[in-house]
């Protein structure tokens, strides 16, 4: 049994509503990829079953996506008593070889986390149909042994971008320019980014119909130069209120806005840390929850193939806590389009609006 702890300082808190987890990473660099192992705990007769993680190139410290899939895997090791391993692509080159060595050496379920490891998931989990995948992001359904774990992002898409355009509407809210100008930069043009995109538009767009809303590619989840130049450009052309939804390259954006002395949206984890009294909220993604519940389902014999969907009504998805900056007034407004969501009175489609 292995008891290495390694730690990266992220030193955050994720909230979803009311789900609180810690946070925390552990790497050491090694030939092939970063490697992060970790002990065993909670129940030893569990301590056999084996889980194997497979980060994109966006890597632990993305403060987004990758990083709560290995909160998830650290709540499993600790409550559940699995075996987990880490490692972080350093390439797109590196995602069939490393969740070959997952299934090779006998690890009970291998996750890879992204959009962007879908071709090399389709190919390993049929060249090993005993072992059981999880993949986050993009659905496969086609493969007894493979579990995808999808998200609505567009709904908490839209209740950040209300909130934003709401907050363009209210005179007076320090920091608000008086432009009626959005900015949102994604990393790139795939649905795990454009769901978000497009929820933001549909929110911001039904409070404040007259808003501009400026939109940019990044091209790069682990770009920080680039996502800090994009939110330098929205923000010249008036934006007060930047999105990234970016993953690392979203740090720069935020950074950026921070300089400026405008505001930010975070993005999949609570971000509030990473600039305080900047990012105003963050829309978010509870890969957290997705990872350790399908852990435990597969541990426990009760692994189930197919799509599984995380939204709004389940926790899946949600909004942080939104700071002082943002009027009483319009958190309620928001609370309030969560509500018709959930009951099906507000549809938001995961399309970006035509010709955005």
């Amino acid at each position: 049994m292995s008891t290495r702890k390694w730690a990266v300082g992220l030193g955050a808190m994720v909230a979803l509503s009311t789900l609180v987890v810690g946070c925390g990473a552990a790497t050491n660099n090694t030939a092939g990829g970063t490697k992060t192992a970790n002990g065993t705990g909670g129940n030893p007769s569990a301590t056999t079953f084996k889980v194997g993680l497979v980060t994109d190139t966006g890597g632990l410290n993305d403060h987004s996506f990758n990083h709560l899939a290995y909160v998830g895997l650290q709540k499993a090791e600790s409550q559940l008593g699995v075996k987990g391993e880490v490692v972080q692509s350093q390439a797109a080159s590196d995602y069939v070889p490393e969740l070959t060595r997952f299934a090779q050496n006998g690890d009970n379920l291998v996750i890879a986390v992204g959009f962007l490891m879908q071709q090399a998931v389709e190919q390993v989990s049929k060249e090993y149909p005993n072992t059981k995948f999880l993949i986050i992001d993009d659905p496969i359904t086609d493969r007894p042994n493979v579990v995808s774990a999808i998200f609505d992002t567009q709904q908490c898409g839209y209740l950040v971008g209300a909130m934003a355009g709401l907050m363009q509407k209210q005179h007076g809210i320090k920091g608000i320019n008086g432009q009626n100008v959005l900015g949102v930069i994604g990393g790139q043009n795939i649905p795990p980014v454009t769901s978000y995109i497009a929820g933001f538009y549909q929110g911001a767009q039904k409070v404040d119909p007259g808003v501009k809303i400026i939109l940019n590619y990044a091209n790069s989840f682990t770009d920080q130069a680039t996502g800090q130049q994009l939110a330098k450009d929205e923000i010249a052309k008036g934006a007060d209120i930047i999105f990234p939804v970016a993953g690392g390259t979203g740090t720069g954006s935020i950074n950026a806005a921070k300089a400026a002395g405008v505001y930010a949206i975070g993005v999949d984890a609570n971000q509030n840390y990473l600039a305080p009294q900047t990012v105003i909220t963050s829309a978010l993604k509870a890969v957290d929850t997705a990872t350790y519940d399908v852990i435990k389902e597969a541990q426990q014999g009760k692994f189930k193939s197919g799509v599984q969907t995380f939204d709004l009504s389940n926790n899946g998805v949600g909004i942080a806590p939104p700071t002082s900056t943002v009027p009483q007034s319009i958190v309620q407004q928001v609370n309030q389009l969560a509500t018709q969501i959930k009951s099906g009175a507000i549809t938001v489609s995961p399309n970006i609006p035509t010709g955005k």
